[in-house]
């Protein structure tokens, strides 16, 4: 809050100096109660702009003092130089109000967040899978994101080091994770191994969040990715398989802007009737998304064609909850992001293993979800295998604020 009345050209520049120098301010609530004069604050609040940081113009109706007048003026001189921001009109005490107001705070946040950070890649494409390629210029011209890269082998280098010990303290704290005892053995233990060197590799490297390729390469040659990319999510790391990155930067979007865990896993089977949608990951979930009927535990990863290796797998059945279905790609080269509103529940207990089994695959995680849009129009827009699922209300407004802010265009179902 700057502590002065902004009425001269003056008082306009050191605040928006002030201001635009603060790297911990992600944007700025400019409140107008009556009559603005633009001119003397136009070029302040301009040059505060190209810092990246949000703007919110915000204005309260009543008739005494001609409240609107001055924000709407205000927001003329900013269209016309093309000044992004986004015009609030309502009461404090109003939700909507607040939520207008906060879902562009985060949005701004989020986009400042993404501004020179490092994106690692582990591995190339996976699977054939063209759909989730980077254009590395892109991601700087648009988000500020730098792609580096390194081969797995660093991984297994990196696993093969772990020490006997360093095992044992991570079976311990892994542990309380989940439901059941973590299996003995050597496929566990590789799983371990390739968790803990994910984690040193990551730091190590400067990556903010990383995508891996998985197979064909690492889960032939040394262990399966699953649990290893189950406890980097549990951590909180963004991130993704098949060398995926538009599903990793969709993951890092709901993970920054979700106060739970991101699941992202195939969109595997759509009931278009009943508006219901089955996510089976193939045994990649944070196990803190575990929900009463289906606590996590341990499988393998069950797939020799996915991974000779074999290694851990995460089984669970996803917590009833409110949230987001998401996927951010490129339609003609130009970035889209999909978003659905959703509620995941839990099947009646005495469904529940019917249900997992109908996929043929009944320990891999499952999330059971009610999908509140035109499901035909969000098979028209969906472009890769993968559904990314956040948790809370407020993730559909942030990302909607998010393309205003990115020119990402948002496909609002």
């Amino acid at each position: 809050v700057h502590d002065t009345v902004l009425a001269t050209k003056a008082e306009a520049a050191a605040c928006f100096a002030r201001l635009k120098a603060d790297r911990d301010l992600d944007a700025v609530v400019l409140f107008a109660g009556t009559w603005v004069w633009a001119a003397h604050l136009i070029a302040a609040v301009r040059d505060f702009a190209f810092g990246g940081k949000g703007i919110v113009l915000w204005t309260v109706p009543g008739s005494q003092g001609w409240r609107p007048v001055g924000g709407l003026v205000m927001q003329g001189a900013f269209r016309e130089i093309g000044l992004k921001h986004r015009f609030v009109y309502g009461d404090p005490s109003e939700a909507e109000t607040i939520g207008r107001i906060g879902s562009y705070c985060r949005a701004s946040a989020i986009k400042n967040r993404l501004n020179m950070s490092t994106a690692g890649a582990f591995g190339g494409r996976g699977m054939g899978q063209t759909c989730g390629r980077a254009d590395p210029s892109q991601w700087m011209k648009v988000f500020g994101i730098d792609i580096d890269s390194r081969d797995t082998t660093a991984l297994i280098r990196a696993a093969e080091a772990v020490t006997a010990s360093q095992i044992t303290r991570a079976r311990k704290r892994i542990a309380k994770l989940f439901a059941e005892p973590i299996p003995p053995g050597e496929i566990a233990d590789r799983s371990i191994r390739l968790y803990l060197a994910l984690r040193k590799v990551v730091k190590g490297e400067g990556f903010d969040f990383y995508t891996i390729q998985s197979f064909p390469g690492l889960a032939d040659d040394y262990s399966a990715t699953c649990f290893a990319q189950s406890m980097m999510l549990e951590d909180g790391v963004a991130t993704s398989t098949l060398g995926d990155f538009n599903t990793l930067l969709t993951v890092k979007l709901l993970t920054d802007l979700s106060d739970e865990r991101v699941y992202y896993g195939d969109l595997q089977h759509i009931d278009k009737a009943a508006g219901e949608i089955k996510i089976i990951g193939d045994g990649a979930c944070p196990p803190s998304l575990a929900g009463k009927l289906g606590p996590a535990g341990f499988a393998e990863h069950g797939i020799p064609t996915e991974g000779e290796a074999g290694g851990l797998s995460v089984k669970l059945v996803c917590k009833v909850g409110e949230g987001l279905l998401a996927r951010l790609g490129r339609n003609d080269g130009q970035f889209e992001i999909v978003l659905a509103r959703c509620t995941v529940f839990e099947p009646p207990a005495d469904q529940l293993d019917a249900r997992r089994r109908e996929c043929g695959i009944p320990f891999w995680p499952h999330g059971f979800v009610t999908a509140h849009c035109d499901i035909d129009a969000l098979l028209a827009n969906w472009g890769n295998e993968y559904a990314c699922l956040g948790y809370g209300t407020q993730l559909y407004d942030d990302l909607a604020a998010f393309c205003e802010l990115t020119g990402v265009k948002a496909i609002a179902l």
